[in-house]
């Protein structure tokens, strides 16, 4: 094999491939990028058996061939190579890397192209939907945080995506909170799946790179037999979906609330970081007061002392106070950007919810809290 690329472009899809190899797997494979040269594009791909990229860089293709060589050491020695063009050769299973214009010169030990696992790929008749990239990254920005990171919950450590007619959502939770994102798409479509988190997370950085690129084109997504697949500004990206159940989140979602509390939402973001500094290192616990027109957070930690701090908002009911996470909250003010919030809040053992002021966004997205006793 030997071809020609840009070692910009090169980089791009390196970047991704490197993230989903494997490096500390049982089969040494699984860490490796495979390269194939076709007719005049170097292919890159990656797997760990759950995850998988493709993506293909434009190239001058002198011979066609494929090598699998270790992604962090590709993607490492690649970044130091001068903005040049690259030229990537095969002796084998050994590769060479040469920047034309320059001296410098990397040879890696690979393997085969052969003894790469084969990617996944949809079934032909599997029906594909299409929604812009601006759209996907919202819903994931909007509830990836409350994911659970803890992989013996399979049904918690995953996001839920749902597609009905025209109405695309992201549900998730972790068992002390629950966000779910909704918008309308011109499309039509149908899908349930439980995308694992890893996946969510490799499915941000696509679509962060798009936009950073100002490419707002489409996502097409299939989900067929167990994988779902994304195809997306060059990149194709498939995930095993998580066979469990998702909890019935439209039970852990209060009907009513007795209180609703508009507040603006940079100062109560500014008032609780400043409070949360003091909270216990344990629980990150802050207590939020109502009373008086004014919402007051308070927070003391056995080793270092307290904080206070107040904002002023419409409120002159009886006083309430509720104890939580101060993280949780603050993750869910940062997934909007509206002035306002509205606090949903009935008892001090209740869950809370958190919508955004603008009355369409608030039909959008909500955030539940469960609340803690400190």
């Amino acid at each position: 094999m030997h071809v020609v690329v840009s070692k910009k472009e090169l980089l791009k899809i390196l970047a991704h491939c490197q993230g989903v190899a494997d490096k500390k797997s049982t089969m040494p494979v699984l860490g490796n990028v495979l390269l194939t040269a076709g007719k005049d594009s170097l292919k890159l791909s990656a797997t760990d058996l759950y995850l998988a990229v493709l993506g293909d860089v434009p190239a001058k293709v002198e011979e066609s061939g494929s090598v699998a060589v270790g992604a962090k050491d590709l993607f490492d020695r690649v970044k130091m190579m001068p903005d040049a063009m690259l030229s990537i050769s095969t002796d084998g299973a050994q590769t060479t890397i040469r920047a034309q214009g320059s001296a410098r010169r990397y040879t890696l030990n690979g393997l085969f192209g052969e003894e790469f696992p084969a990617l996944p790929k949809a079934d032909e008749g599997a029906p594909k939907m299409s929604l812009e990239i601006s759209a996907l990254r919202d819903l994931i920005n909007s509830t990836h945080f409350s994911i659970s990171t803890d992989e013996t919950r399979l049904h918690l450590n995953s996001a839920l995506f749902e597609w009905e007619g025209s109405h695309v959502r992201m549900v998730t939770t972790d068992g002390h909170r629950l966000s779910k994102r909704e918008t309308s798409v011109s499309g039509d479509g149908n899908a349930k799946m439980l995308i694992p988190l890893k996946g969510v997370l490799e499915l941000r950085r696509l679509c962060d790179e798009a936009r950073a690129d100002g490419d707002d084109a489409l996502v097409t997504i299939q989900q067929s037999g167990p994988n779902a697949f994304f195809a997306m500004s060059g990149f194709q990206f498939s995930v095993k979906l998580v066979d469990a159940q998702f909890p019935p989140y439209d039970q852990v979602i209060p009907s009513t609330t007795a209180r609703s509390i508009r507040a603006p939402r940079a100062a109560v973001a500014d008032a609780l970081r400043a409070v949360s500094i003091a909270a216990s290192d344990r629980t990150g616990g802050v207590k939020l007061t109502l009373s008086n027109n004014t919402m007051r957070f308070s927070s003391e930690s056995p080793e270092s002392g307290d904080g206070f701090d107040e904002v002023p908002v419409e409120y002159d009911e009886e006083e309430l106070t509720i104890g939580f996470n101060a993280r949780y909250f603050l993750d869910v003010l940062s997934a909007f950007t509206d002035e306002h919030l509205v606090l949903g809040v009935s008892g001090e053992l209740d869950p809370a919810t958190i919508t955004p002021g603008n009355n369409t966004d608030a039909e959008n997205y909500l955030a539940v809290i469960m609340p803690m006793r400190i």
